[in-house]
């Protein structure tokens, strides 16, 4: 499948770019991997991987011989075409996305007819449209640009990029845009090429719109509790709703990592710009910050003033099976905890180097059940499978207190509940309800 592969430069090898840059590996390109932090290149070259993400490794590994690593852009533009940008565009006070690393590339570029920037990252609209008119302003109006957002999520990005639900393409319909739309062919996913301005805001509403379900579900896993409904039977019922889904209908304590609370954002901040107030989008992040506290209101519930008391979050990641702490709901619980007089015990099996760098003033534990002792409650925040599995009886022996508030509505309540604990969902009904 490799035979006369098209080479392709890769700037940026963080998450998006180190796993574009092993999924057209695999492909059979030679990948010219760019980055301007020398010590994580000269990683690279040694085999480490600055990232958690399953499969990753292993994809590197196997196709070594195919990757090169460097900070100099030169080694990417004398051999390739396609230069795929994959930097980072975090938000800005004011809550529009940061190009500035989007910029530097595009200024480090030289004039010439023969290469075509490809964007990765999640821009704002219009961006494409900005940069070639930077260009034509820099006199390299011949450099083509291609807009090609990534789908990829984290714990699943390995098997996303090879196995993708859909390939999107902006471009000007000249030879980049068909070069780009040939190297995903042998992936054989159905395929959206349009203008570059549709196609940026083709990821925006994506994320957007996944993130307003997840909100959505929430406030019904609210409404639940105070009617004796089980959310998740709820969730059953409409997720059968060809037109509704079951994808992102699970309750829980709130949405974060890289995309969804910094492309919500985005995309508010996107339309006030254009004049256009954006309610839905402003209801969705306001109920998913409140959604992380309410878990303080059940603690608060079993355990009374939290003054004093010992609270065990289990879990630190966004989601399970990433070591990625953007935006995680374990941060505002361990800062809203401990401004609240609790002490936070804390693990996580991947995590805990990262969390590290962004919580300060609680203990973080060797393993789950070291994490419990002592406690008076526990909190699971991110759903790893070795907490589905975990000895209910060993914990409660452990356990100071008996409550168990399960965040993720992910544990087996009725194994919770046999151990002598008590046992808290989102959403969730009567005991009675949970064992039928």
């Amino acid at each position: 499948m490799g035979q006369g592969r098209e080479p392709i430069g890769v700037i940026g090898t963080g998450y998006v770019g180190l796993v574009t840059a092993a999924g057209f590996a695999e492909l059979g390109s030679d990948v010219f991997c760019v980055d301007i932090d020398a010590e994580k290149i000269a990683g690279l070259r040694a085999g480490e991987i600055p990232i958690y993400e399953p499969g990753l490794a292993e994809l590197v590994t196997a196709n070594r011989e195919r990757l090169r690593f460097s900070t100099d852009i030169a080694d990417a533009l004398e051999h390739a075409r396609l230069l795929f940008v994959a930097v980072g565009t975090p938000p800005t006070y004011s809550g529009d996305a940061d190009l500035s690393a989007v910029l530097a590339v595009v200024n480090a570029m030289p004039a010439s007819d023969d290469h075509a920037l490809v964007m990765k990252s999640t821009v704002p609209a219009g961006t494409g449209r900005a940069i070639k008119r930077i260009f034509a302003e820099q006199g390299k109006a011949g450099f083509r640009y291609v807009s090609c957002p990534e789908f990829l999520k984290e714990g699943s990005a390995v098997k996303d990029f090879l196995n993708p639900d859909r390939v999107v393409v902006g471009d000007d319909g000249d030879w980049a845009g068909d070069a780009v739309v040939e190297l995903y062919a042998p992936l054989e996913a159905p395929l959206v090429r349009t203008d570059t301005a549709s196609q940026e805001m083709v990821k925006l509403a994506s994320n957007a719109f996944l993130a307003t379900k997840i909100s959505f579900i929430n406030e019904i896993a609210n409404v639940c509790e105070e009617t004796g409904a089980d959310v998740i039977e709820v969730a059953k019922g409409m997720g059968l709703d060809d037109r509704i889904g079951s994808k992102f209908l699970q309750a829980g304590i709130g949405f974060g990592g890289s995309c969804f609370p910094k492309d919500v954002n985005a995309l508010k901040q996107l339309a006030g710009n254009s004049g256009y107030h954006f309610q839905l989008l402003n209801a969705v992040i306001e109920v998913n910050e409140l959604q992380k506290r309410r878990v303080v209101g059940k603690l608060q519930k079993h355990l009374g003033s939290l003054v004093g008391t010992t609270i065990c979050l289990l879990g630190l990641a966004f989601k399970p099976n990433t070591d990625d702490m953007r935006d995680a709901s374990s941060l505002v619980l361990s800062a809203r905890l401990q401004a609240d007089g609790a002490s936070v015990r804390l693990y996580d099996p991947v995590a805990e180097e990262e969390a590290r760098e962004l919580i300060r003033g609680a203990h973080f534990s060797d393993d789950a059940l070291d994490a419990v002792q002592g406690a008076d409650a526990v909190v699971l925040v991110t759903e790893w499978d070795e907490f589905l599995s975990l000895d209910w009886a060993q914990v409660a022996e452990r356990m100071a207190g008996t409550v168990v508030i399960d965040g993720r509505n992910a544990l087996d309540a009725v194994a919770v509940t046999a151990a002598g604990l008590t046992y808290e969902g989102i959403g969730r009904g009567s005991l009675a309800s949970l064992t039928r």
